[in-house]
């Protein structure tokens, strides 16, 4: 079963991620961006969730510096910004594609799809 990391700092967005994830994906969750970092070099997992919006280091510096070890992982940025420039900014710090929040299942699970085979 493939793993996936959820760096995610919202309670009721874990649990969201969770329940459309868990019986498909083995998960891991990171709750801030040190910990998501460190989870990543430690399991080496099939695709990160990452929110942008994480509190201390954003989600694109957690996403930098996952990149400086973990190359191909397929990162998916997730946000409640939809600001114009803000999937370029995130494809720019090393995430492979964009969603934003309220995050659509089936879209989230057809691009996890997309990446994992």
């Amino acid at each position: 079963m493939k793993t996936i990391l959820i760096v995610e700092d919202t309670d009721l967005n874990i649990d969201l991620l969770t329940q459309i994830l868990e019986e498909d994906y083995n998960l891991l969750v990171a709750k801030e961006g040190v910990q998501g970092v460190n989870m990543a070099q430690q399991n080496s997992p099939d695709l990160i969730l990452m929110d942008i919006s994480l509190p201390v280091m954003d989600g694109y510096e957690t996403t930098r510096r996952i990149r400086t070890t973990l190359e191909s992982t397929p990162i998916i940025g997730l946000s409640a910004h939809a600001m114009q420039g803000d999937a370029t900014r995130a494809k720019e710090a090393g995430c492979n594609d964009y969603l934003t929040k309220p995050v659509d299942e089936d879209l989230l699970v057809k691009k996890i799809k997309e990446y994992l085979g």
